[in-house]
C-alpha cells in the first residue's frame, strides 16, 4: 500500500467523524427539540432505502442475518444507546465513556481477527480516551449508572461492529454503496418502532427542521457512512476507531466557531492528545514493518466502484 493511497483512505475515512461532530450543533440550531430518537431515525432508514433502490439487490443467504447484525451493531443499537447516553451524562462523560471504544476494538481485533497488539496501540488508546476526557469532561460533570452503562454498551455496539465488518467484508458482487445501504436500513428499521413508541411523531416540521433532517440524512448517513465502511475495508480496524476521535474534535470547533464557546487550555491539550493518539496508530506502508494498526484479512477484490454519498 503506497503512502499516497494510505494518506487519501485516511483522509476519506476521517470525514465521516468529522460530518458526524456536527450533528450536536445541526440538532440543536435546526431539529424540533427533544427528538433525539426521530433524528436517528430519519438519518438512516431513508439513506438506507435510497441506497437499495439505486443498488437494486438484496442480500442473499447468510448475508441475511449479517447484514441484519452489522445494521443493528453500526447503526440501530448505537444510535439508540448514544442517545439514551446523552439523556442520561453530561456530554462530556457520554464521550468519555464511548472514548473506550478504541480499547474494545483492540481486543476483539486480536480474538477475531488474529492481529497483533503493540505497545503503540495500548498508549495510543490511552491518550484518545485522555484527550477526549480533557476535551470534554468539566467540572460539573456527573455519573449516571444508566448513563454510563448505556454509553459502555455503545461502544461495544460500534466497535463490534467495526471489528464484524472488517472479518465478514462483503460478499462478491456488491457494491459498496448497495453494503451500506443494507445496514442503514435494518438499523432504521431497529429504531423505527422505539421511536414511534418512545416519542411519536412531531405535530409539525417547518423549513429548518427540513433542511437539518436532509443534511443528516443526505450528509451525515448516506455520504458519511459510505466513507465510514469503505475506510474500514481499508484501513487496520483500531486505525479506523481511532479516527472517530475526529467527531468530538469537530463538535468542539464547530462549538467555538458557530457557537461562540470557548476553548480552555485544558481542551486545547486534549485536542493535541487525540491527534497524537491517531498519528500513533497511522497505517503504515508495506516496507515500514508493522502496521501501526490491528488489520484483518484483505478485503474482497472490488468489483463496483464507489460514487459519492452522504452518523
Amino acid at each position: 500500500m503506497s503512502d499516497h493511497r494510505v494518506l487519501r483512505d485516511s483522509a476519506l475515512t476521517a470525514l465521516a467523524p468529522l460530518i458526524w461532530g456536527s450533528t450536536y450543533l445541526v440538532t440543536t440550531e435546526l431539529l424540533p427539540p427533544d427528538r433525539p430518537l426521530l433524528a436517528a431515525t430519519v438519518r438512516a432508514l431513508p439513506a438506507g432505502l435510497i441506497l437499495l433502490a439505486w443498488g437494486r439487490k438484496l442480500p442473499q443467504g447468510s448475508w441475511w442475518w449479517r447484514a441484519a447484525l452489522l445494521g443493528l451493531l453500526n447503526i440501530g443499537a448505537f444510535f439508540y444507546l448514544l442517545f439514551l447516553a446523552a439523556y442520561h451524562l453530561p456530554g462530556g462523560v457520554a464521550a468519555l465513556v464511548m472514548a473506550v471504544q478504541p480499547t474494545i476494538v483492540l481486543g476483539l481485533s486480536a480474538l477475531l481477527l488474529k492481529a497483533r497488539i503493540t505497545p503503540a496501540h495500548a498508549v495510543a488508546c490511552a491518550l484518545g480516551i485522555l484527550g477526549v476526557g480533557l476535551l470534554a469532561l468539566t467540572s460539573h460533570a456527573a455519573l449516571d449508572a444508566v448513563g454510563v452503562g448505556a454509553g459502555l454498551l455503545g461502544a461495544v455496539s460500534m466497535a463490534s461492529g467495526i471489528v464484524l465488518t472488517k472479518r465478514w467484508g462483503r460478499p462478491p458482487g456488491v457494491g459498496l454503496l448497495t453494503f451500506t445501504g443494507w445496514q442503514l436500513t435494518f438499523g432504521g428499521l431497529f429504531l423505527l418502532p422505539v421511536t414511534l413508541v418512545a416519542e411519536g411523531l412531531p405535530e409539525a416540521v417547518d423549513g429548518r427542521n427540513a433542511v437539518g433532517f436532509g443534511y443528516l440524512g443526505i450528509v451525515g448517513a448516506l455520504f458519511a457512512y459510505t466513507m465510514w465502511f469503505r475506510g474500514v475495508e481499508r484501513l487496520p480496524a483500531l486505525a479506523v476507531s481511532m479516527l472517530g476521535f475526529a467527531s468530538p474534535l469537530a463538535a468542539t470547533a464547530l462549538g467555538y466557531l458557530v457557537l461562540g464557546e470557548t476553548l480552555s487550555p485544558a481542551q486545547l491539550a486534549g485536542s493535541l492528545l487525540v491527534v497524537c493518539a491517531v498519528v500513533l496508530v497511522r497505517p503504515r506502508t508495506a516496507g515500514e514493518g508493522p502496521g501501526a494498526g490491528p488489520s484483518g484479512p484483505p478485503p474482497a477484490p472490488r468489483r463496483v466502484r464507489m460514487i459519492s454519498r452522504a452518523s
